[in-house]
């Protein structure tokens, strides 16, 4: 009998599918509460029958005091810190996106600044851990799959600010090098420990894309990020060849796809209909990359009717034809205003679609 996780990678690998994967993404702190409300759990991926479980990698900061890392700038007294000891404070009303504080900022960094800042920790126990949610999920039928988004560039630019960091590369300053690999390095460490626990897919990301244009040029993508990306993708091939490698970025993203699949690239993420139409991009990179999302969260969901839901649904899967290659989900967090029938529209048109092929 064919198990949801083995339809979900035949799938991915555009070997045919019996039911259309399914994926409900992320729901904001509203979201999740009204649907808790409506069914008396917060299992949202098991009642859209998502056939993946996604996990994240638990860290230790080393530093036990991340305010003093912050010598050229006042925070604020309402901050969190993540495991690089980057500075989020929140913003009203906005669930996803957050202020971020740059411990690395500014012209005054140094080089061996950048080689001392403390990167975290994986936590003890964390690959037996790993390797016992595989196994679980795989005797469930379902597919594991290891978060690792802000994988090189996003992290780096979190530590450094996006301004200063554009202009290192751009200078071809060695502060560049130092962080890029810096940050490398630690998710090929992380690579290797989803590799060696046996996950199905690495979840990986980078955003490269804006609204309508690339964030940078091909040419400065290519000197900076493209071997890193390849060498974290490489690290946990070597432990795993038949390893699924997601890549997400937002925006617009088309003149990187062919690059993207060179370094090791099998599912782009979120494919975002407001930036670039899926019919583009299939026709770009048919039969060598699959698709997970594709539903857009910033008009169609939102503010979209439940058969406009229906039909996009049936449109992108009739696109990619009887061999698969996607994953209906919606392309980012979804958001208060989206409305719980266009959720159950999504749903409906994805378990019923299998009727037609």
């Amino acid at each position: 009998m064919t198990t949801p996780r083995d339809n979900l990678l035949r799938s991915l690998r555009r070997e045919g599918f019996e039911t259309v994967p399914l994926s409900p993404g992320s729901f904001c702190p509203s979201q999740l509460a009204a649907f808790e409300a409506r069914f008396g759990h917060r299992d949202v991926p098991g009642w859209f029958g998502s056939p993946c479980r996604e996990f994240g990698i638990r860290e230790e900061s080393p530093c036990a005091d991340p305010r003093a890392l912050f010598t050229r700038e006042t925070l604020p007294e309402d901050i969190s810190f993540d495991g690089w000891c980057v500075g989020h404070s929140r913003q009203p009303d906005c669930w996803h996106m957050t202020r971020m504080h740059h411990p690395l900022k500014g012209e005054t960094v140094t080089a061996d600044e950048i080689l001392r800042f403390p990167a975290p920790r994986i936590a003890p126990g964390e690959a037996a851990r790993i390797q016992a949610e595989v196994i679980r999920l795989r005797s469930l039928g379902l597919a594991s799959a290891g978060q690792m988004a802000c994988t090189v560039w996003e992290k780096s630019w979190y530590l450094r600010s996006m301004e200063d960091l554009m202009m290192d590369m751009m200078m071809e300053d060695e502060r560049a090098t130092l962080l890029l690999d810096r940050v490398m390095e630690t998710s090929m460490e992380r690579m290797r420990l989803y590799a060696q626990a046996g996950c199905d897919i690495v979840m990986l990301g980078d955003d490269i894309g804006m609204q309508n244009t690339v964030m940078m040029s091909v040419e400065l993508w290519r000197t900076w990020l493209k071997p890193r990306l390849k060498k974290v993708i490489d690290a946990g091939r070597a432990i795993k060849p038949d390893l699924l490698i997601f890549y997400h970025s937002c925006g617009y993203v088309i003149p990187f796809l062919n690059e993207l699949i060179e370094v090791g690239v099998d599912v782009l993420n979120p494919v975002q209909p407001e930036c670039m139409d899926f019919a583009d991009v299939h026709r770009e990179t048919a039969g060598r990359l699959s698709y997970w999302g594709t539903i857009g969260t910033q008009q169609l969901l939102p503010f979209g009717t439940p058969e406009a839901v229906r039909e996009t649904v049936r449109r992108n899967l009739e696109i990619c034809g009887p061999q698969g290659g996607i994953v209906i989900a919606p392309t980012h967090m979804v958001e208060p205003e989206v409305p719980w029938e266009n959720l159950v529209a999504m749903r409906e048109a994805a378990q019923n679609f299998k009727t037609t092929l």
